[in-house]
């Protein structure tokens, strides 16, 4: 599985957000300039976007291009594409 495969680089990214949600945090409790709060809310939307490419590209190759039955693809298929639709909300 990729998520297991790629565990590592998924957590580092994944502490990275935390880093920048934390830094986000500082700076709201110390009053910072509404720029660098904005600046750092796009920097988490970035991170967070890319991780969940990662997690996308992994699961799409995992289990739909090595997947040999057709209609586990099509199950693995609805699944990303119904969270696909939820992120994007």
């Amino acid at each position: 599985m990729h998520t297991i495969r790629d565990k590592s680089k998924l957590l580092t990214r994944v502490r990275r957000i935390q880093g920048q949600a934390a830094a986000l945090e500082n700076q709201l409790a110390e009053e910072a300039d509404c720029t660098a709060v904005l600046q750092q809310i796009a920097a988490i939307r970035g991170a967070v976007n890319g991780l969940m490419a990662a997690v996308i590209e992994g699961h799409l190759i995992d289990h739909m291009v090595n997947e040999p039955e057709q209609a586990q693809r099509q199950q693995e298929l609805d699944a990303v594409l119904q969270v696909i639709k939820s992120y994007l909300k």
